[in-house]
């Protein structure tokens, strides 16, 4: 039997950006109920705790706390349209829907472990516990996982230096399976079929925002945002269906 799945790209939630879009997500998720919600990873953006900005201005003022505190609310926005339908599908007693929920910690959300493995003084002060994360089946950073013959991870390597892979052709070629990876911005999409006929497809998605990044400047903030739904999924084969963040702000708040 073929699935349905929602992918969540990279939400990158901070203090002080509005977060409304999370609202829409959860509203989609509960019409469209997938089977399974896959969030790919960096939903907290941990601004606290980048070490590119050390020394800056724009540093000033940064606290792991509120970081802490505006992914775990944007995570309650998300989560509550969800578990509303799911209830009130038992309550009136139809069809049964109760989606896995699978969440892949990113470089963001890594950031914390970097920080304590950096600084033993912050163990047991700072950890993946903060994170409001007790609904997901969580993923350990970089561990791929397979949901009907597709990968999911936040960024697949390529060569030896572990990099991320720069192109939805290159994860392609590398993965010779149908993967989906968040970590870049932008929408990426690469195809092949392998002998038996079965199509393959890699995809790259990482944004799924609607506030500027400082650090991308007027041109890099030019790129897709937005949700992937993966309809007639079945081993590794699916119909790709990207939902902008500009589509799901118009129908679903």
């Amino acid at each position: 039997m073929s699935k349905r799945i929602l992918v969540i790209t990279d939400a990158q939630v901070k203090p002080g950006v509005d977060t409304s879009y999370v609202e829409a997500i959860g509203n989609y998720a509960a019409e469209k109920r997938p089977d399974v919600i896959i969030n790919i990873g960096d939903w907290w953006d941990m601004p606290s705790l980048s070490s590119w900005d050390i020394g800056k201005k724009s540093f000033e003022g940064r606290r792991y706390i509120n970081d802490v505190a505006a992914g775990n609310e944007a995570m309650d926005k998300l989560l509550f349209p969800i578990f509303y339908e799911r209830d009130r599908l038992r309550i009136n007693k139809k069809k049964a829907w109760n989606p896995e929920l699978h969440f892949l910690l990113g470089n963001h959300e890594q950031r914390i472990e970097r920080a304590v493995n950096g600084d033993a003084k912050l163990e047991g002060l700072l950890g993946y516990d903060d994170l409001n994360l007790g609904l997901w089946k969580v993923h350990p950073f970089l561990k791929p996982v397979i949901v009907d013959d597709i990968a999911f991870a936040h960024y697949f390597i390529t060569g030896q230096a572990g990099r991320p892979a720069s192109t939805a052709q290159a994860q392609l070629n590398k993965k010779h399976m149908s993967c989906i990876a968040g970590h870049q911005q932008g929408l990426q999409i690469a195809t092949a079929f392998k002998a038996d006929g079965r199509m393959i497809t890699s995809v790259i998605a990482g944004s799924c925002y609607t506030h500027e990044e400082d650090y991308l400047g007027p041109q890099g903030n030019r790129h897709w945002r937005g949700v992937l739904m993966l309809n007639d999924v079945h081993e590794g084969e699916f119909d790709l269906m990207p939902v902008s963040t500009k589509y799901l702000m118009e129908k679903y708040i």
